[in-house]
C-alpha cells in the first residue's frame, strides 16, 4: 500500500521531491495496542514532552502486578491518590476513568470490533469521551489502527507542513487543507506523515528554509 501510496503522491510535484529526500515512510503502526491503551497512553502524552509522559506512564504500569498495561477494570478500581503520584493532574484522572468506563460499557471497541466501524463512526464515538478530541482519535486511526486515508486538517504539523512544502506565507485553514487533501485520497494517512516529515526538515535547515 506504501508503494502505491507513494506513486501516487507523487503525482504532486512537491510531494514527489519530498519523497525522494525522506525515502519510503517508515509510520511505525502499534498493531499489537489496543484502542484503549492507545487513548490512555495519548492522555499521557497531552500537553507534556514525550519523556515526560512516558515517565508517568512507567510509574503507572509499575503500580499492576508484572508491570503490564492494566485493564480498564484495574485502573477503576485504582485511588486518585495512587494514580496522582504518578503524575496524572484531576483532570487526566477523570479521563482515565471516563476512557475506562467507556471500555467496560463497549463504547471504546476492541480492534477486531474497531475494523467493522468507519473512521467516521470511530471519531464521533470516542469524541464523546472525557479528554478525547478528533486530534486524538486520528492519530489513533493513524498510528494505532493503521488506517490508510486520515487527514488531520486541526493539526498545526500538518498544516505548517504544508506550508513550508509548498513556499506559502501562511498556513492553509483546515477547510481549505481538507479540499486540497482529496486530491491525496486515499492515501492520506501517507500524505500527513510526509508533511511532518517537511516540517523536521525545513526546522533542520533554519529559519529561513522554504519561507
Amino acid at each position: 500500500m506504501s508503494r502505491d501510496g507513494m506513486r501516487h503522491l507523487c503525482s504532486d510535484p512537491t510531494f514527489s521531491a519530498l519523497i525522494r529526500r525522506v525515502g519510503p515512510p517508515r509510520l511505525d503502526i502499534q498493531r499489537q495496542r489496543s484502542p484503549y491503551e492507545a487513548l490512555i497512553r495519548a492522555i499521557a502524552h497531552q500537553q507534556l514532552h514525550g519523556k515526560a509522559a512516558e515517565a508517568i506512564l512507567a510509574r503507572f504500569a509499575a503500580l499492576y502486578p508484572g508491570g503490564l498495561f492494566p485493564t480498564p477494570d484495574q485502573v477503576l478500581a485504582t485511588e486518585d491518590a495512587a494514580l496522582r503520584r504518578c503524575g496524572f493532574s484531576g483532570s487526566k484522572i477523570a479521563a482515565l476513568r471516563d476512557i475506562c468506563a467507556r471500555t467496560v460499557d463497549g463504547t471504546v471497541p476492541t480492534r477486531r470490533a474497531s475494523a467493522r466501524l468507519s473512521d467516521a463512526a470511530l471519531i464521533e464515538r470516542l469524541t464523546a469521551i472525557r479528554g478525547v478530541g478528533r486530534w486524538t482519535v486520528e492519530m489513533l486511526l493513524i498510528f494505532t489502527l493503521g488506517r490508510p486515508d486520515v487527514l488531520p486538517v486541526d493539526d498545526f504539523g500538518v498544516r505548517e507542513g504544508y506550508r513550508v512544502l509548498n513556499r506559502l506565507d501562511a498556513q492553509p485553514k483546515p477547510r481549505a487543507l481538507a479540499e486540497i487533501g482529496l486530491a491525496w485520497a486515499p492515501f492520506r494517512s501517507l500524505a500527513t506523515w510526509y508533511l511532518y516529515r517537511a516540517v523536521e526538515e525545513a526546522r533542520r535547515e533554519g529559519p529561513t528554509s522554504r519561507s
